[in-house]
């Protein structure tokens, strides 16, 4: 067995959660995604009538890749448009890889739609591929604005990719994406300008502007407009700052019919702050307690300059909030027993499901991982609910070094009565959390019933 875990366990009743906004299913989304392409082959495929020769084939595949990249462009804005519904049925993370994913997908299909369409033409014409290049972009100021657009592409690419976004703050990531927009308003102009598809067709045109006009009016509402009109209806303001722990912070946010934003627990908000130094970044916070009508509350750990500056404000700041998102919430459970286990400051999500999730005497479980006792925040507040609640509340505190493995399928079953029955919520550090879900796995756990999202940008 792996490390031992300290265990109070307690009676008392449930509270239960405010009513969730429409979720669009992920498989209705995806369904609906594919439908959109195989549209869009089809304008290509109603356009053509005919391929012959190589310079027709490779031109035609040219046209093909081109209106996938424009679709595609669309599709990955659609999903990081905040949209509530995608927020709570699909999930930001899940959203937040399908938007990776997609995004290599759309570098790829605009570098291969380059490529194919200069060498076709460079085909037709009897000229090299290096002098096609230049003669296009010189001569048709379009095709010099979709080089342009790709080259951003590729640029947010590598600002994405893996071995660098570790190292980049996350205030630099977030506006250098940014350029995404522009990329994506170059390429539009390049398509109705050049493409045949939309030279030839007003319906066609009329489609592309219903497609990109549409996307550009989610952005615009839900990621600028709506924040603005949720902090002056709501008149959000910072409350108080109390000190949860060392380096770990709440921030209580007060107003008026917080109700209506219709958050569950276990969601997040992304906090614009509007302080001098902190007014310019919206940064991802979950809400460390069951929102009431006149106060939300989220909890910060000081991990860089950002952080440490939340825990300097005032009260009486006015803060932006741009949510709920995620669906990291009750709506997700399958079943009657609920499992949550939390490592570090992942504790914040859980302690609000802790205290709301429905669930009776004995069928509600946390398991609670730290490194040092001092890093055990909301401790005494655990223990109170837990009481009330008649919930089991198990702590693993020490390195690993000294202690042992914290979560094997042994440790945890001998913990958990009946876990294959359990719906498990788990937040936490990304090795951890990786190492909880195969020890789930391994103990009989289905992957329907384990539940985690990402807050890693």
């Amino acid at each position: 067995m792996g490390a031992t875990f300290a265990e109070r366990t307690t009676t008392g009743r449930y509270q239960g959660v405010p009513p969730s906004g429409a979720r669009a299913h992920p498989a209705a989304v995806l369904a609906v995604i594919a439908a959109g392409a195989v549209a869009v082959l089809a304008l290509w495929w109603g356009n053509t009538p005919g391929v012959t020769g190589p310079a027709d084939t490779l031109t035609g595949a040219g046209r093909i890749t081109g209106l996938l990249a424009g679709y595609a462009i669309a599709v990955l804005l659609a999903l990081m448009a905040r949209v509530p519904a995608l927020e709570r049925g699909v999930g930001s993370d899940r959203l937040a890889r399908w938007h990776s994913m997609g995004g290599r997908y759309v570098v790829w299909l605009c570098a291969a739609h380059m490529l194919l369409i200069i060498w076709g033409y460079a085909v037709t014409d009897g000229t090299g591929v290096v002098s096609e290049t230049v003669t296009l972009n010189l001569s048709y100021p379009d095709v010099l604005k979709a080089t342009v657009a790709l080259l951003l592409l590729i640029g947010v690419g590598i600002v994405s990719a893996r071995a660098v976004r570790p190292r980049m703050r996350y205030e630099t990531w977030f506006h250098l994406h940014f350029y995404t927009y522009l990329a994506a308003y170059l390429a539009f102009g390049h398509q109705l300008a050049t493409g045949e598809e939309f030279m030839s067709s007003r319906l066609a045109q009329a489609a592309w502007y219903a497609l990109y006009v549409g996307v550009a009016v989610l952005l615009v509402w839900y990621r600028f407009l709506t924040p603005l009109r949720q902090s002056f209806r709501h008149r959000l303001r910072v409350g108080d700052v109390v000190e949860e722990g060392p380096g770990i912070f709440s921030v209580h946010i007060t107003g008026r019919r917080l109700d209506l934003l219709r958050a569950e627990p276990g969601q997040f908000f992304r906090w614009r702050f509007l302080t001098r130094n902190l007014w310019w970044s919206p940064n991802p916070y979950s809400l460390s307690s069951a929102p009431r009508h006149d106060r939300l509350r989220i909890t910060v750990k000081d991990l860089g300059d950002h952080s440490r500056e939340i825990a300097r404000l005032r009260p009486g700041t006015r803060v932006l909030a741009e949510g709920p998102y995620g669906a990291f919430t009750p709506a997700r459970r399958k079943g009657r027993k609920v499992l949550l286990i939390a490592g570090g400051v992942g504790i914040t999500p859980l302690r609000a499901l802790f205290e709301s999730i429905p669930a009776e005497p004995g069928d509600l479980t946390l398991l609670y991982r730290a490194r040092h006792a001092d890093d055990l925040a909301f401790r005494a507040e655990l223990e109170a609910i837990a009481v009330q609640r008649g919930a089991a509340l198990h702590y693993s505190v020490g390195p690993r070094d000294q202690i042992g493995e914290p979560f094997t399928p042994e440790t945890l079953t001998a913990l958990v009565p009946h876990l294959p029955h359990h719906d498990v919520y788990v937040c936490g550090p990304t090795g951890m959390t990786g190492d909880v879900i195969a020890a789930l796995r391994a103990a009989g756990v289905h992957k329907r019933r384990i539940h985690h999202e990402s807050f890693e940008f």
